[in-house]
C-alpha cells in the first residue's frame, strides 16, 4: 500500500514558526548566500562540521533517495527491535539515556529525520521521490528488520501512527509520547516574558542563541532542572545548522487533520501512551483525542502530571521503565523476550 502524502504539523514547530521560519530562513539564503555563513551574530554550523563534533563509534549513514541519513543500531541482533523516532527540533540524541539503560535486552534502531541532527538535508529531487514514511521502510529493510515496537515522541509518534497504518507488518505495537492528532492551536499558550523576549529577539535578528533554547526547554519540560545543561547545549548547536529549504519536508505532520484522521483509523496495533501531563501544548485532553482518533486499537496510558512535552528528555529512567513493562508484560501474545 503506498501512504498519501499527508501534510502532518509537527508540535513545537509551531512556536518556532511564530519567530523564526526555516524555510524563510533558506530562502533568503539562497537569494544572500552570504546570510548563511557563520559570522559572530550568526554562528552557523554545517552539517560537517556538526558531524565532526557530533558523531562518535554508534553512528553509521545510510543513503536513502539521494540522502545520508545517519542512525544508530545497538544492542543483540536476535532481541526484539525498538525502533525509535524524534519529533520536530530534536535529534535521535533524544533516545540516549533510554537506549543506555535498555540496549543490553533490546535492539534499539534510531535515526535522525533529514534537516535535523546528522543526516542531510532534504533536497527537492528527495522530497519529490519520497514521503516520510519511506525513509523508516527503506532503512528497516537494509538493516534486516521484519518487526518493530515502535517508540515516537511528539510528531516521531506521527511518524509511527502513518507508519502503522501504511505497514502493519512491520510495526507490531506502537509507543506514542506527546504525539498530535489534531491541527495545533498554539492561541492558548501563556510563555513568561523572557521566552516571547527570545522570541522577538530571534524574529529580529533571523537567529535562534543559546538564550532561546534555554527559554524553548525549560517552558516544554515539567520541571526545567531535569534538562541538563549538556543537552542545551546541543539543541543550539544543532540547530544553529546552515538553515535547511526543506527542513520539514520529511517530517510527519497533521495539517488540516482530515487525512490524518483517515490514517489514524486505519491502525490496529496496540498502543501505550506515555504522556506528560504538564505539557502546556498538548496536556492530558490530547492524550484523550488520540484515542478517539485511534479507535480501532487497544488503548493503554500513563499520564505523568508533573511532566512535560519531551517525557523521554526529560524523564528518561521513567520511560524506559514504562516502555518495557509494557512490552514485556502489558501486551498479550507477544514472542518471547531475550534473555536480560
Amino acid at each position: 500500500m503506498t501512504l498519501p502524502r499527508i501534510r502532518l504539523l509537527a508540535i513545537p514547530a509551531a512556536i518556532l514558526a511564530a519567530s523564526v521560519s526555516p524555510v524563510a530562513m533558506a530562502q533568503d539564503a539562497a537569494r544572500n548566500p552570504a546570510s548563511s555563513q557563520a559570522t559572530a551574530a550568526h554562528p552557523y554550523l554545517t552539517i560537517e562540521e556538526l558531524r565532526r563534533k557530533y558523531a562518535d563509534a554508534q553512528s553509521r549513514y545510510a543513503e536513502i533517495g539521494g540522502l545520508k541519513i545517519h542512525y544508530k543500531d545497538e544492542g543483540p541482533r536476535n532481541a526484539p527491535v525498538l525502533f525509535m523516532v524524534h519529533g520536530s527540533e530534536s535529534s535521535l540524541r533524544t533516545w540516549d539515556r533510554i537506549a543506555l539503560a535498555l540496549k543490553k535486552r533490546y535492539r534499539i534502531v534510531r535515526y535522525d529525520i533529514p534537516g535535523y541532527g546528522l543526516s542531510d538535508g532534504a533536497t527537492d529531487a528527495a522530497v519529490k521521490a519520497l514521503q516520510p514514511t519511506d525513509i523508516p521502510v527503506q532503512l528497516l529493510t537494509r538493516l534486516g528488520v521484519s518487526k518493530v515496537t515502535f517508540v515516537g515522541v511528539s510528531s516521531g509518534g506521527t511518524m509511527g501512527m502513518y507508519l502503522a497504518a501504511r505497514r502493519p507488518d512491520l510495526v507490531e505495537r506502537l509507543i506514542l509520547s506527546n504525539t498530535p492528532s489534531d491541527p495545533v492551536d498554539t492561541s492558548h499558550l501563556v510563555m513568561p516574558k523572557s521566552f516571547t523576549d527570545a522570541v522577538d529577539r530571534s524574529k529580529q535578528t533571523g537567529f535562534r542563541d543559546q538564550a532561546f533554547w534555554n527559554e524553548f526547554l525549560s517552558y516544554f519540560a515539567g520541571d526545567a532542572t531535569r534538562i541538563s545543561q549538556q543537552t542545551r547545549r546541543e539543541y543550539y548547536d544543532f540547530y544553529r545548522r546552515v538553515p535547511e529549504k526543506n527542513l520539514v519536508a520529511l517530517v510527519a505532520r497533521i495539517g488540516d487533520g482530515k487525512q490524518a484522521s483517515v490514517e489514524m483509523a486505519k491502525v490496529r496495533q496496540p498502543t501505550f501512551l506515555i504522556w506528560g501531563g504538564a505539557d502546556h501544548l498538548l496536556p492530558e485532553s490530547a492524550a484523550n483525542a488520540i484515542a478517539r482518533y485511534l479507535k480501532s486499537t487497544q488503548i493503554s496510558r500513563v499520564i505523568m502530571p508533573d511532566v512535560g512535552h519531551y517525557p523521554p528528555l526529560e524523564v528518561p529512567e521513567r520511560f524506559a521503565q514504562l516502555l518495557a513493562a509494557y512490552v514485556e508484560a502489558g501486551t498479550p501474545n507477544l514472542p518471547a523476550q531475550a534473555d536480560h
